[in-house]
């Protein structure tokens, strides 16, 4: 005997049925629409004009010279992919350190307290024993012309001529370390200036001379570096030098999923004025997984590039450009973003 289906009943698994396909193919339409809008909006403030996501997802990043700048300004931005949703990158970043890899040349890095105090840079003392600590270790004991303090911090140097022992001696280590706090403890927007040869050069306005410098990208990332962030410090080796440096990190959430984040790099013993990093991410659908469209622009302001014209100032830019993609590979491997 035929077993009848309720009509009500037919008509409820008819309308599921709808319903899930209309969803899928949503879906499917959603997916392919995603990618071109999240590689229309790249294109829209980015040197890349098109971006083959699917081929960034499995490659290197896409390296490339910003927008040509003037002075003492240079810059570089990049595009890549990893898996993961935006939120999941963002936080990766926040918490990644670049010290774990040797050629990145990042001797030490360590967030710091939002109150920092000398003690948060105990590390300074069993700094490695290397030719760049020594390039700072002299600098710092002759009072070099290239050595970026004030007037003031001056002062804290001045016993420390004729220490001796290998590394950064523990003097000299101290000293540092209370010129790094106050000027932790004082943040991006009130450093004192880089005034003791005679200059001054004021970190604050160096940094915002870098967002003003592109309108697109100023308008993209306005009040992005709102208050006073989370900090770091590192010592890091810049043109074979030891550099002493202060950065804090930003990071905001967006529409549809998208992230933004920034590392400022407010002070500097030497080697450049101030950098910085800015992050736009989107998340995007590679093979069936969640991943993030990443665009990475990176902007020094530095007294070394300012008298650089033509191949020279190429060169400057290019040897940047190899020191992100580094950098940038190093990040994808840690954080599994490779495929």
């Amino acid at each position: 005997m035929e077993t009848k289906i309720p009509e009500a009943i037919r008509r409820n698994r008819v309308s599921r049925f709808v319903k899930i396909f209309s969803v899928l193919c949503l879906l499917a339409l959603w997916i392919p629409n995603a990618l071109a809008d999240a590689a229309s909006e790249l294109a829209s403030f980015s040197v890349f004009d098109k971006a083959d996501l699917a081929e960034l997802a499995k490659g290197e990043p896409k390296v490339a010279h910003g927008p040509p700048m003037s002075g003492r300004y240079i810059s570089a931005q990049s595009c890549f992919v990893v898996a993961g949703v935006p939120a999941r990158v963002s936080e990766a970043l926040r918490q990644w350190s670049p010290a774990r890899h040797s050629e990145l040349k990042v001797l030490i890095h360590s967030d710091l307290p939002s109150s920092p105090s000398a003690a948060n840079f105990s590390r300074l003392s069993s700094a490695p024993d290397n030719s760049a600590v020594r390039s700072l270790v002299s600098a710092t004991q002759k009072l070099s012309p290239d050595l970026q303090i004030s007037k003031e911090e001056e002062k804290r140097f001045a016993a420390v001529a004729s220490v001796t022992g290998g590394g950064m001696p523990g003097p000299i280590a101290a000293a540092w370390a209370d010129v790094l706090s106050a000027r932790a403890r004082a943040g991006r927007s009130a450093q004192p200036p880089y005034d003791r040869t005679g200059q001054s050069v004021r970190p604050s306005e160096e940094l915002n001379a870098l967002l003003r410098a592109n309108d697109k990208i100023r308008g993209r990332f306005s009040g992005v570096l709102e208050g006073k962030g989370e900090q770091f410090w590192e010592l890091l080796t810049a043109d074979e030098q030891g550099v002493l440096t202060l950065g804090a990190s930003y990071r905001r959430s967006g529409a549809n999923g998208t992230f933004q984040a920034a590392d400022a790099l407010y002070y500097a013993s030497g080697g450049y004025y101030v950098g910085l990093t800015l992050y736009q991410m989107w998340p995007v659908d590679i093979g069936g997984k969640p991943s993030t469209l990443v665009w990475r622009g990176d902007l020094i302001s530095s007294a070394t590039v300012a008298g650089l014209h033509g191949i020279e100032r190429v060169a400057s830019e290019s040897s940047m450009m190899r020191d992100i993609s580094r950098s940038v590979s190093a990040f994808k491997r840690d954080t599994g973003g490779g495929r």
